[in-house]
């Protein structure tokens, strides 16, 4: 620390002291009788307190009830919280009793020790109230506290099977009553091994993971609640995955299946958009209508965007919104957003009777999902079947088949008006997880922790 030493013509020098202030351990049952200061190899000064236990009695009583006697004495170093960034530990003598009737061995109490690791209890509170927050890595924890990172993946494990497991044995029933469920998969290792997870819809908590993607996952889900659990959930918002219908359906027939809106559209740009204008181009190149064709490259963002999110873009244009700043250092110029998307989306559908219809199917759909009558959405929905089929285009014939084997699970949505965007949501989360730890090899530590993150 910093002291001062005045000068003889009255000026104030501060100079550097190697001397530290030294503060008691505040540890309940621990007399500290000195202080050393040591450096370690890297140079860092850490400290440790010397003292002893203050129970006073040195014999105790054995369960047999006759006296105990000391056995053995050892010394026992405890990493206590870092002081002023130091790390620092405990030092005391421990002993052992020994009852010499029955040779029953006990050793001394000690009551700031914490449960399964030599570390005082401040500091166990310490790691764990940073593993709370969510946003510290296990290595970061680790640095912060002087703390090996298997001893903090240990007691960050123990505190997740404490909050969300009965015994460490299986997951606790969820405490409220869920009415709407949703349902998706997600990548858990390279090699396509997925997992799925099942959420409460209204709040967003994670109710069950489990290993692949099929039906048995959703059995053991409805196993795990139970049946008079399941017959307050009113609806389940899913992908088009159909095992997770079928397996619903198939338990609980009450239980409606909602398709929303991302997922239709998804398949409608990815199945439908995309394929045709690539025919398109290629059938306008093997014309030898190489300007329609040029004009038909580099357009899959603006064919598959909402008229709306064009005219938005167009307005950032008019207003020379920045898209990325100026840099001199690495001389990088500054990006405005380009413009005249919507016309350019208007000259492509005027000249081609595809794309028309893209256009159509497009805003029909956004129409339909606003609808709140269920009937009002049936004729929708089957008049974009009927558009689709009078195309005569293999793609959006592929894509009338498919709203017609979801036709229930679409038109659901107007009674129910759920959607999968919260699920989606924690996908992302799952991946930044994932990305943060640089992978968790351990399944079960690695589900735990996405359970945490919804909570």
């Amino acid at each position: 620390m910093n002291y001062i030493r005045e000068e003889e013509n009255g000026q104030e020098v501060f100079e550097n002291s190697t001397e530290f202030l030294k503060l008691p351990s505040t540890l309940y049952g621990f007399k500290n009788t000195h202080t050393e200061d040591t450096t370690l190899k890297d140079g860092r000064i850490a400290f440790r307190l010397s003292g002893e236990l203050s129970q006073s009695d040195t014999s105790r009583k054995c369960d047999c009830g006759c006296k105990m006697h000391i056995n053995t004495s050892h010394t026992i170093s405890l990493k206590h919280l870092n002081f002023g960034g130091h790390p620092t530990s405990v030092q005391f003598p421990h002993i052992q009793f020994r009852c010499k009737k029955c040779g029953a061995l006990k050793n001394q109490f000690i009551a700031f020790k914490s449960e399964d690791h030599m570390l005082t209890k401040p500091l166990y509170q310490y790691i764990c109230d940073l593993l709370n927050i969510g946003t510290y890595t296990l290595k970061q924890v680790s640095e912060q506290t002087g703390v090996g990172k298997n001893i903090i993946k240990a007691i960050d494990l123990k505190r997740l099977k404490d909050k969300y497991t009965e015994n460490g044995e299986k997951l606790r029933k969820p405490d409220e009553q869920a009415r709407y469920l949703s349902i998706d998969e997600f990548k858990l290792h390279n090699g396509h091994q997925y997992a799925t997870h099942i959420i409460n819809l209204e709040n967003g908590h994670i109710l069950w993971i489990g290993h692949g993607k099929k039906k048995q996952v959703v059995y053991d889900f409805i196993e795990h609640v139970g049946l008079d659990w399941m017959k307050g959930v009113e609806a389940v918002a899913c992908d088009m995955n159909s095992d997770f219908q079928e397996a619903f359906q198939e338990k609980c027939g009450h239980i409606s299946i909602v398709y929303d809106y991302f997922h239709i559209v998804k398949n409608f740009n990815e199945k439908v958009v995309s394929e045709v204008r690539k025919d398109e181009q290629k059938r306008l190149a093997d014309e030898g209508n190489t300007e329609a064709a040029k004009a038909l490259k580099k357009t899959k963002y603006i064919l598959t965007a909402s008229r709306k999110t064009l005219q938005k873009k167009d307005k950032e244009s008019s207003e020379n919104k920045v898209i990325r700043k100026e840099s001199q250092l690495f001389k990088t110029p500054v990006v405005t957003r380009k413009g005249n998307y919507e016309t350019k989306y208007d000259e492509l559908i005027s000249e081609n009777k595809l794309l028309f219809s893209v256009d159509l199917i497009k805003e029909k759909l956004s129409q339909a999902y606003n609808l709140t009558d269920e009937q009002s959405m049936i004729n929708a929905v089957s008049e974009i079947i009927s558009v689709c089929i009078e195309t005569g285009n293999e793609h959006f014939i592929w894509f009338a088949k498919l709203l017609n084997s979801h036709f229930d699970g679409i038109v659901s949505h107007a009674v129910f008006k759920i959607s999968s965007s919260k699920i989606e949501g924690i996908n992302q989360k799952i991946k930044t997880i994932r990305r943060s730890g640089y992978g968790y090899p351990d399944d079960e530590y690695f589900f735990l922790k996405i359970m945490d993150s919804s909570y």
